[in-house]
């Protein structure tokens, strides 16, 4: 799956038919995350996949790992992002985040769509803005927020063994993680990468609100 003009076609086609679910914010605070489709570059810097010697045009998201010095999830999986702030839209709020984290600027234009409202054990509601970078894009990860950035390939999220799913405190909300590499990632970050494969690769109406997240994610 290449990163071309085909495969944004196809995604913002998907993302326009999907009816998206909204969340009520209540008491909640607002944050939105923004996926970013790229590709793969010289390859993701990530245990059990191998770097590329030449560039890659494979189509791939673009993920972080927390910075260690950050005092909430510190060190976990995430996708840029973080809370709205007064006056913005989630797409202000997913452009400023992606230049603020790995300095990408995108235009408004770049917007494919956006994915179901996620609510989070730790009191935010979740807007995933789904954006095209296309390839051959630079990254530089901020160090106060960021402490790696890995472009995982689109056919990462597509394996037989995901999404991996376990027992949880409520029965009926079953714990997500998606497996990449020789390792996993858990929700909230898993829940919208599930929902991103199943709307945009597979062309389903998959909900993911009653995912839940590992107690270690709750913070």
């Amino acid at each position: 799956m290449h990163c071309d003009d085909a495969l944004k076609h196809q995604l913002a086609a998907r993302l326009n038919a999907f009816p998206v679910h909204q969340a009520q914010v209540g008491t909640a605070r607002a944050a939105a995350v923004a996926l970013v489709v790229t590709d793969a570059g010289h390859g993701p810097d990530l245990s059990g996949l191998p770097n590329a010697v030449e560039w890659q045009s494979d189509a791939a998201l673009i993920l972080t790992r927390r910075s260690a010095k950050l005092r909430n999830h510190a060190g976990q999986w995430a996708l840029p992002g973080g809370r709205i702030d007064a006056g913005e839209t989630a797409l202000d709020t997913a452009r400023r985040e992606l230049t603020e984290e790995v300095g990408l600027r995108l235009e408004a234009d770049a917007l494919l769509g956006y994915l179901d409202d996620f609510e989070t054990r730790s009191g935010f509601v979740m807007t995933p803005v789904v954006l095209w970078a296309g390839p051959r894009r630079e990254f530089a990860a901020n160090p106060d927020e960021v402490e790696s950035i890995h472009r995982i390939p689109l056919h990462e999220f597509v394996r037989d063994d995901a999404p991996m799913l376990s027992s949880g405190p409520e029965p009926t909300r079953p714990v997500l993680r998606m497996p990449v590499g020789d390792g996993w990632i858990a929700a909230p970050t898993a829940a919208l990468l599930y929902q991103f494969r199943e709307v945009c690769l597979h062309d389903k109406h998959t909900r993911v609100a009653h995912f839940d997240q590992p107690a270690f994610a709750w913070r």
